[in-house]
């Protein structure tokens, strides 16, 4: 097997929102974001996120890890260090990593009985 390095060490997404509410069972119908993280490198990705929000200053860096060879969902309902992402709020974020990764954002929304699901590529920067 050969490690491949794919993706990029920077990405950015500018259309996160965690709705408020839910009408599903907790946890597998909560409204969520979810950032989809996949590290094809032989090495652990050291992963920085900085939150970026209408009416206030970034918050960051929420740190994560991504085993070398597999993939990460991490919920941005449960990043709460050093603050918690805020509900029903417009955020963005930009992510950093050591090792270039690949990062989707899937957009859950249990607000209503027809459940809505969105996937979205964030934007990979270079250099």
């Amino acid at each position: 097997m050969t490690d491949r390095e794919l993706g990029r060490r920077t990405w950015v997404f500018a259309a996160g929102h965690v709705p408020e509410r839910t009408t599903g069972h907790e946890p597998e119908l909560t409204s969520r974001d979810e950032l989809c993280l996949l590290n094809s490198a032989g090495a652990d990705a050291r992963v920085e996120l900085t939150v970026y929000h209408p009416d206030r200053d970034p918050v960051g860096p929420y740190r994560l890890t991504v085993p070398a060879r597999r993939v990460r969902h991490v919920r941005i309902n449960d990043l709460i260090d050093p603050q918690a992402v805020p509900l029903g709020v417009a955020y963005g974020l930009v992510l950093d990593s050591d090792v270039p990764v690949v990062a989707q954002l899937r957009h859950l929304d249990t607000s209503q009985a027809a459940l809505g699901v969105a996937i979205t590529s964030g934007l990979p920067v270079d250099g």
